[in-house]
């Protein structure tokens, strides 16, 4: 009804726009509002806009020009300047309006993240999802709230191709705070790992938690300079494998990884639980400890800033985990630049149930004290749907970065690995071009999944307000890190005496009024539904 309703309105609004064009000799046509399409044309704009003050129609006032500023996540791509120079070309000419990246990288992106929200600085753009906090900042009011007045007048081409369902899943308290991604993707986990090492050490065929275990411990036997397994960094509460032998392995999903509560996705009822309460979490640990006492990683783990990818590129290590997208496109750039190592994933929860992101797995929001919110607005809606601004956004420079092969698909040039690696998905559209070199082999996994083994719960776009038990949250957080942490690394000699100590602290931090508050708008979200 929602996106009917704005269909209409944009209906009228051209309908409007035509009778004075015909009134007024049809002049002035730069004012025209632009069609609103999922395949946006390279000359669409985002909206009516006049570069003049004169103008009495209602048009948008672009007349004065505005510097914006974007926080993405992930490191600087080393030709920022080159691609950036032709967007903000692209960005005058459309909006009077230039745009200046600032890069959070990975090593550190989860201390600074918060503390540019918490500190109130200068900009007015900002990557946001669901994994990088967006529920809570939302609530601490770190974002524009978003309103369907702004939307309809700034994002008129985001408006006409976004989903009603896609809005609804960014909501926080029935308010948006994020112009989510436009197009889904999987982000179960796989290992990515070294096949020639795999045959060079004649070790089995990676297909379940057994044999990965098997794997990694012929490595640090066998294969002396090479890690066996590189996490990724950064404050993560729980274990970067965790996501495929917890999570996907049980058949359980969880609401935040910075608590550690857990419901089966068969559950209707929606019941929740402590994952460090279970048999399964506690016979996990033993795997881990099993692993880390035959050096499957490295011993100071607990301390590494070490970029799993680039080590795994550079033949530092022999597996790292990631979703599907991520390490295709990593297995895509070895193959372009002749690696000598060959590679290849394992989906070691083979028959599992899997699971889609919903659409706060990217997005970008408005910074609350933005002075520009109207123009930020414009520059998402042309990010999303103009596609040359979304080439240049997602894959950089024709002819430098990448070739385009038809409307869908690109391949990538030498110099491509100048411009990746950062939060550009933020932008996600049906525009989106594929790597004509992303591996076939995850495409036919992906495939399979999306056949016979995606499922969709009904807890899946329920979103947690946390804005009553926000202290315990936080104390929550800091015992996982300084109790669970060390845990999951098998850094603990005994499990049983770490694992009570564990919980003995989550019960002193408030863990059991969060899974109450939790549990109850969990049962009022499945009540309404």
């Amino acid at each position: 009804m929602l996106k009917k309703n704005r269909l209409i309105m944009l209906a009228l609004v051209l309908t409007f726009v035509m009778i004075l064009s015909a009134c007024g000799g049809g002049k002035n046509n730069a004012n025209a509002p632009a069609q609103a399409t999922n395949n946006a044309s390279e000359s669409a704009e985002p909206g009516s806009v006049t570069t003049g003050s004169s103008d009495t129609s209602g048009a948008i006032d672009t007349s004065k020009e505005v510097k914006l500023k974007m926080i993405f996540v992930g490191p600087k791509p080393v030709d920022y300047d080159i691609v950036f120079a032709e967007i903000n070309k692209k960005l005058k000419e459309k909006i009077n309006a230039t745009v200046e990246g600032e890069f959070l990288d990975w090593s550190d992106w989860a201390q600074k993240y918060p503390l540019k929200l918490a500190a109130d600085e200068d900009f007015d753009l900002i990557y946001s999802a669901n994994w990088a906090g967006y529920n809570d900042q939302a609530l601490k009011g770190g974002f524009l709230e978003l309103t369907d007045e702004l939307l309809t007048k700034y994002m008129p081409q985001t408006m006409a191709a976004m989903s009603d369902v896609s809005w609804d899943q960014a909501k926080v308290n029935g308010k948006l705070y994020m112009v989510p991604q436009n197009r889904g993707e999987s982000v179960e986990k796989l290992i990515l790992y070294r096949e020639d090492l795999r045959k060079k050490h004649n070790l089995p065929e990676i297909n379940s938690p057994e044999t990965y275990a098997t794997y990694l411990k012929g490595i640090a036997q066998n294969e002396k300079g090479v890690s066996p397994f590189t996490p990724e960094t950064g404050d993560w509460k729980f274990h970067n494998l965790d996501r495929v032998l917890l999570k996907q392995q049980n058949e359980w999903n969880m609401f935040d990884l910075d608590l550690p509560f857990a419901f089966k996705l068969t559950d209707e009822k929606g019941q929740i639980f402590n994952v460090y309460e279970t048999q399964e979490f506690k016979d996990l640990l033993v795997y881990y400890k099993d692993l880390a006492d035959n050096n499957a990683w490295s011993k100071n783990v607990l301390n590494s800033k070490n970029d799993h990818q680039a080590d795994f590129k550079a033949g530092k290590t022999a597996s790292i985990t990631h979703n599907n997208g991520t390490l295709g496109a990593l297995m895509a750039l070895m193959r372009q630049e002749n690696s000598p190592y060959e590679v290849a994933l394992a989906d070691i929860n083979q028959g599992k149930k899997k699971s889609v992101a919903i659409s706060t797995q990217n997005g970008t929001s408005v910074h609350a004290t933005s002075e520009n919110p109207e123009r930020s607005l414009m520059l998402i809606d042309l990010m999303q749907n103009d596609k040359e601004l979304h080439d240049l956004m997602m894959y950089g420079v024709s002819g430098v970065h990448y070739e385009a092969v038809g409307d869908d698909k690109y391949k990538a040039t030498a110099k491509n690995a100048n411009f990746t690696g950062f939060s550009n998905w933020s932008f996600n559209s049906p525009l989106n071009r594929d790597n004509e070199a992303f591996p076939q082999e995850i495409s036919d996994l992906v495939n399979g999944w999306e056949a016979k083994d995606v499922y969709h719960y009904p807890l899946e776009t329920f979103v947690f307000d946390n804005s009553k038990v926000k202290t315990q949250i936080a104390n929550i957080g800091n015992v996982m890190l300084r109790y669970a942490v060390p845990l999951e690394y098998g850094v603990i000699d005994d499990i049983d005496k770490g694992l009570a100590e564990l919980n003995k602290q989550l019960k002193s931090a408030g863990i059991d009024k969060i899974q109450a508050e939790l549990q109850a708008q969990i049962d009022a979200f499945l009540a309404n539904k």
